[in-house]
């Protein structure tokens, strides 16, 4: 499940929430389970991972990051897959029980975001080993998670909540440059382009510390009604970028949890706030 990681998926939905509160327009059932369907929809793109890694060869056994099952041999191929398959079809169930609130047009939105979860790793272009992981990330753990999710408790999409989507996003994509910071020696060994495989490892780390400003930027028409908060992320980041520049192999997976958390953090005090906003 990479639970270290999961917070990306949370972060997302509960900044919407926050978005909402302001709005006056949160209702707790359909947050709930976009909640779930985006914990579930991570959780099967990790799994997806995982296997389609292992059978294309793009994972080694020793490797810097954390331990793969499939490939270590703690996990059988075929049990990878079906856990895949079924936690994806839990995902899309959840997923539809959004319609009630949404509409039909959600049926759509939710395939594009099941095939999202696979075409990160899978198909004839995975977009993870084409440059293209981190804009995956900002669509779908950013721009799609927020929006939707405020979409279904207020009925209307709002400039503001699309501004803080991308700022979501440009967090959660730091999230995966760390990772690819960490692994980009496995990569290249197996032929896997990610931008700190094709640009370098200081274009990744300097687009890591840049990211998290950007989203700052993009979310001030809120934060600076909360300056605390988006001062606070900026120090914090800017802590853990020093780090990471400092860092190589397995003493980043560390710094990997901490940028996930941090924004989680972000998101949970930002939605905290809404609410005594609010009041």
């Amino acid at each position: 499940m990479r639970l270290r990681t999961l917070p990306v998926s949370v972060a997302g939905v509960v900044t919407a929430v926050g978005y909402n509160v302001l709005a006056g327009t949160f209702h707790a059932v359909p947050a709930v389970l976009c909640l779930v369907f985006a914990v579930l929809a991570q959780i099967a793109s990790n799994f997806a991972n995982e296997y389609y890694d292992f059978r294309d060869g793009m994972d080694r056994v020793g490797r810097d990051g954390p331990r793969r099952g499939v490939t270590e041999g703690d996990i059988t191929p075929e049990a990878m897959k079906r856990a895949t398959y079924l936690t994806l079809g839990l995902a899309c169930c959840v997923g539809c029980s959004l319609i009630y609130w949404g509409g039909w047009w959600l049926l759509p939105a939710g395939i594009f975001i099941a095939v999202g979860a696979m075409a990160y790793s899978a198909g004839p272009f995975p977009l993870s080993r084409n440059c293209l992981g981190e804009v995956a990330v900002m669509l779908f753990f950013g721009i799609i998670p927020v929006n939707l999710t405020y979409y279904v408790q207020a009925g209307f999409f709002s400039s503001d909540v699309f501004e803080g989507s991308l700022a979501i996003g440009f967090m959660g994509a730091n999230v995966l440059l760390v990772n690819n910071y960490r692994d980009a020696d496995d990569d290249a060994s197996v032929g896997k382009r990610t931008l700190a495989v094709a640009f370098g490892r200081k274009f990744a780390s300097t687009l890591y510390l840049f990211n998290g400003f950007i989203a700052i930027i993009c979310m001030w028409g809120v934060l600076r009604h909360c300056q605390l908060l988006a001062y606070g992320y900026g120090v914090m980041h800017l802590i853990l970028w020093k780090l990471i520049d400092r860092k190589s192999g397995p003493a980043l997976n560390p710094m990997l949890g901490m940028t996930a958390v941090l924004m989680s953090v972000f998101s949970i005090v930002f939605c905290l706030w809404s609410v005594f906003a609010v009041d």
